[in-house]
């Protein structure tokens, strides 16, 4: 009877470069287990072998959990989505209970405010295609009016956070891939469509265009080079999701009115509706292979980032005076008067409803709709 007591105190384990083909399910089974190393091994399980390589250990050893129960992949995504939800809430109670007072005032000034579809005269919409549902089926988006990236190293600050997303809630884009687009740039209405490799052609961010097919194929090249150089195992940047596109004979793309892809998920956006210093309404859009909730979930949190970076730019603003001023105009109502900022730090972020439908026009997701945002909602007030 003594087993149990010993897996209660492991706090480490690294049993990397063996010989090892399984792991055992009662890992998950001890509380107190935060690092772990299974790199190098003989893994059967490709998904875990996977995991071993990028994901925290938590994910590895929910993983483990989930399979030494002997779930399906359906049941090891509802618990994973059981998971999130258990997690969300307490972090509600966290942020909602005993943070200090002052601080609850401060997170309390961060607002957004919801234009639905019906009152708005030119609503964005984003249809679906057939094809899609082989590839990566899920998508989320809605455009966000208002956001302010000209001071300093406000726009610096915005891409670097949508990167530590993608690290953490989307697992390293395994789970969901976040773009994001000047909306100024695109000419909707949108379709989300399945293109042969051969065939999709994208303009991808700092690059020339090229053809799918021959992008992954120089991302290929480049990880192979840097691995080599670097005499590592591990890859970086955008060679770490390439091999979600391993096997597929189509690829997924947001196309725009003009037929310019604008997305080619979970690789690259386009260069042609990049975001600048001078970018204030944004169309933002989530993708995934797994399941709509993450998607969900991921928009929440980066509309939640998005007003913070917002808020502290301009708390910041005195001193990060821009340089590009003369192109203030192009932001919404010119502000004459500096005494008016007090105003606009509390005015909120406006969230613009988008619709993504089928062939046929039938509605499929609506965001945000009304339940969702409600997993930040002890940190940012929706106007609805």
């Amino acid at each position: 009877g003594r087993q149990p007591d010993a897996g209660g105190l492991l706090q480490s384990l690294d049993v990397s470069n063996n010989q090892l083909t399984e792991l055992p399910a009662e890992l998950a089974d001890c509380p107190r287990l935060k690092e772990v190393n299974f790199r190098g091994n003989r893994l059967k399980d490709k998904r875990l072998e996977k995991m071993v390589n990028g994901c925290q250990t938590k994910s590895i050893l929910e993983y483990l959990r989930v399979r030494g129960r002997g779930c399906g992949k359906g049941k090891a995504e509802s618990t994973r989505e059981e998971n999130r939800k258990k997690k969300r809430e307490k972090r509600q109670k966290k942020d909602g209970g005993d943070g200090e007072p002052d601080e609850l005032e401060d997170i309390s000034r961060l607002l957004v405010k919801v234009l639905h579809v019906s009152e708005n005269p030119a609503p964005l919409t984003v249809k679906v295609s057939p094809g899609i549902k082989d590839v990566r089926p899920f998508i989320v988006c809605c455009v966000l009016r208002g956001v302010n990236l000209k001071p300093g190293n406000a726009l610096k600050r915005f891409l670097s956070a949508q990167t530590k997303l993608h690290e953490d809630i989307c697992e390293k884009r395994t789970a969901a891939t976040i773009a994001t687009h000047d909306l100024q740039l695109i000419k909707g209405p949108l379709i989300y469509d399945v293109q042969p490799p051969g065939e999709l052609k994208i303009m991808p961010l700092g690059r020339k265009e090229i053809k799918a097919k021959d992008l992954v194929r120089q991302l290929q090249l480049e990880a192979e080079e840097q691995r080599k150089q670097k005499k590592r195992q591990n890859i970086s940047g955008l060679h770490k999701y390439l091999q979600l596109l391993d096997g597929k004979d189509n690829y997924p793309c947001l196309v725009d009115a003009e037929g310019v892809v604008i997305s080619f998920p979970p690789i690259t956006n386009s260069e042609k509706t990049k975001i600048r210093k001078d970018t204030c309404d944004l169309f933002l859009e989530v993708t995934s292979d797994t399941s709509l909730q993450i998607c969900k979930d991921v928009m929440d949190a980066l509309i939640l980032k998005i007003a913070e970076l917002n808020r502290f730019t301009l708390e910041n603003r005195e001193e990060d005076s821009g340089s590009d001023n003369e192109s203030d105009a192009l932001c919404g109502p010119v502000n004459l008067n500096p005494g008016q900022n007090v105003q606009q730090m509390n005015s909120p972020l406006l969230v613009e409803q988008v619709r993504v439908v089928d062939t046929d026009g039938n509605l499929k997701v609506l965001y945000p709709s009304k339940t969702d945002l409600s997993t930040v909602s002890s940190l940012l007030t929706v106007i609805r």
